[in-house]
């Protein structure tokens, strides 16, 4: 007893248990059939444990991303149409900006700025007969609904009522930029609101052009040319214009206008068109714009006296509104820039128009003279070979084929006692 209880105490103090002992040779016989018996009992639970993790990677390893969809979707599709347009800015059009011929003859959505006024509504009748889609904005300082009834509830039409000044965003092919007071009447209103149209408007809509990629189309004047010392006048014309008189709101604010068109066209690649329109008459013109021709059917139609401004020797040119809408199209379509005149070059006197205006309404109309208005240009005539040569454009309808059907859609509108003057109007 003594011994054994000496030789234990000896093993703790050394820490060393002798190999030879019973107690160590059992407990190597006893580890290795614990670890062999844990290993059989937790196995099943690992092999499980791996197959369900296996699982979750296979079925959830794609999970939805963070990013909202619509903003990843925006992301993808927004740019889509830019990269594909500047692709083809490099590889499919010329430094001229001729339209790819895989693009020709589909159905355009086209956006006209004023689309509700006189020129405007007729352009849109134009292009909705075409088979395009339209939109049409328009702050109705000048232009009217009535002028396009006759497209309410057709689905390729859309009428906004909106003001140019402010910035919009739409997706469209081309721009037909015609919005701004055309009369004197109009544009004298409010000088300032005039020029901000001319200027902060034109800015507007070529931005929109610069990111839809749209070409753009600007519906200059012939005031551009101001008092013109070159008689006719050619687009090489530079001009003679008061840089600060009653008319500069609307004559600067054009020239101002096609100066960004420029700039934009050589600093941003944008495919833009300048039209310089000549003295346009025709159904839907306001009643009382001021302009001569609507001036003198009005008045003769009430029996009033022909009001001639100056001694009614100062000379204009008269296009009908269906030509000078041709020549939009065919500069729009076309492969050059411009500027181009659109005018018709018939060149009249106050005096000779007045005639023309008795022999369609009253022979015995009287004519009145008044003191001429400040900056009237003395001769206005357009030298249009420009178009003949490059659009292939010239004006068909003359002065007096043209008057009375503007003066049937006047009479209707004045009396209401012309049942075909809507259908006089509309063609």
């Amino acid at each position: 007893m003594t011994s054994e209880l000496i030789d234990r105490a000896q093993t703790s103090k050394t820490g060393e248990s002798t190999l030879d002992s019973p107690r160590s040779s059992d407990f190597r016989r006893k580890r290795p059939d614990s670890v062999s018996r844990m290993f059989r009992t937790r196995a099943p639970f690992f092999l499980i444990g791996v197959a369900i993790a296996a699982f979750f990677f296979q079925f959830f390893s794609h999970s939805p991303s963070p990013i909202p969809d619509s903003v990843v979707d925006s992301e993808l599709v927004l740019p889509t149409r830019r990269v594909l347009l500047e692709e083809s800015a490099t590889n499919l059009k010329s430094k001229s900006g001729k339209v790819p011929v895989g693009l020709r003859g589909k159905r355009k959505r086209i956006l006209v700025t004023g689309g509700a006024g006189f020129v405007g509504s007729h352009l849109v009748d134009r292009l909705i007969e075409r088979g395009d889609s339209v939109i049409v904005i328009d702050n109705f300082f000048t232009g009217r609904k009535e002028n396009l009834f006759h497209h309410f509830g057709n689905p390729n039409f859309e009428l906004i009522r909106h003001d140019v000044v402010q910035p919009i965003l739409l997706e469209v092919d081309q721009i037909y930029h015609l919005a701004c007071p055309a009369s004197p009447v109009h544009y004298k209103f409010n000088p300032v609101k005039t020029i901000k149209t001319n200027v902060v408007g034109t800015l507007n809509m070529l931005g929109l052009a610069k990111r839809v990629g749209a070409r753009f189309l600007l519906t200059s004047t012939s005031e551009v040319y101001g008092d013109p010392l070159q008689h006719p006048q050619a687009e090489t014309y530079w001009g003679n214009v008061n840089p600060i008189g009653v008319r500069s709101c609307y004559d600067e604010g054009k020239r101002t206008a096609e100066t960004l068109t420029m700039d934009y066209h050589r600093g941003a690649g944008i495919e833009v068109r300048i039209a310089r329109i000549f003295n346009t008459y025709g159904p839907r013109m306001c009643l009382d714009d001021g302009r001569v021709v609507s001036n003198f059917v009005a008045q003769a139609l009430r029996k009033e006296p022909l009001t001639v401004y100056g001694d009614g020797k100062q000379t204009r040119s008269f296009q009908y509104v269906s030509d000078l809408v041709e020549g939009l199209m065919k500069l729009m379509e076309g492969d050059h820039v411009g500027p181009f005149n659109l005018g018709n070059p018939g060149e009249f006197t106050m005096l000779e128009l007045a005639q023309v205006v008795q022999e369609t309404i009253d022979p015995n109309a009287k004519i009145e003279y008044r003191p001429n208005t400040e900056d009237d240009p003395h001769k206005r005539k357009p030298d249009i070979s420009r178009a003949k040569e490059l659009l292939g454009w010239e004006p068909l309808v003359p002065l007096r084929k043209g008057l009375p059907l503007m003066v049937s859609d006047f009479r209707q509108r004045i009396f209401g006692d012309s049942k075909d003057a809507t259908a006089n109007a509309a063609s």
